[in-house]
C-alpha cells in the first residue's frame, strides 16, 4: 500500500489540483530522510497539522550525494521513499534529482512550505524561496527535536 503513495510528478499536480479544487491546502516539504529518525516523524506529523495533506518530496541518490557527500545516501531512494510513504501522516511522496526543489514547488503549487529548525527563512536557498513567494505558498519553520538528526546516528554508529 505504501508503494501506491509513490508517485510521478505529474500524479501529484493532478492530486493537488483536486484538493485545492476542494478548498483543501496542500503543505510540501522536502529532504534526503536517510535514516529516518524520531525528529523527522515529529516534524513531518507538525507539517501535515498545517494543512488537508502532506506531500514529501525526497531527493534521489544523485542529489544526496551532491548535497551531503560520497558516502550518502545511507539508504536508497526508493527505500527512502516507501518508508517515508507507509507513515500515516503523509500522503504521497516524489523522487526529485535536482539539488534544489525549485521546479517542484512551480509545478505543486503548494499553499504552504514547511522546512525543519534547522533551517531559517533566510537561509533558504534563494531561488527556492522566490518559486515559492511566486506560487504564494506560507512558509513554515519547524522546531528541531534536540539530539536528533541523520548525522548524529551516523556518528554513533560508526563508533
Amino acid at each position: 500500500m505504501s508503494r501506491e503513495k509513490i508517485l510521478p510528478l505529474a500524479e501529484i499536480v493532478r492530486f493537488r489540483d483536486l484538493l485545492a479544487d476542494e478548498g483543501r491546502r496542500v503543505v510540501f516539504t522536502n529532504g534526503c530522510f536517510d535514516l529516518l529518525h524520531v525528529g523527522h516523524v515529529r516534524y513531518l506529523q507538525a507539517a501535515r497539522a498545517l494543512g488537508e495533506a502532506l506531500i514529501v518530496a525526497v531527493n534521489g541518490d544523485a542529489s544526496v550525494r551532491a548535497l551531503k557527500g560520497p558516502a550518502r545516501p545511507v539508504n536508497g531512494e526508493q527505500d527512502r521513499a516507501e518508508v517515508l510513504a507507509a507513515l500515516g501522516c503523509v500522503d504521497y511522496v516524489v523522487i526529485f534529482d535536482a539539488e534544489r526543489v525549485t521546479e517542484l514547488v512551480h509545478a505543486i503549487r503548494p499553499q504552504i512550505y514547511a522546512k525543519g529548525g534547522d533551517y531559517t527563512v533566510e537561509q533558504l536557498n534563494a531561488e527556492e524561496r522566490w518559486a515559492l513567494g511566486e506560487v504564494g505558498a506560507d512558509i513554515h519553520i519547524l522546531p528541531l527535536v534536540p539530539g536528533k538528526s541523520t548525522t548524529a546516528m551516523i556518528g554513533k554508529a560508526a563508533c
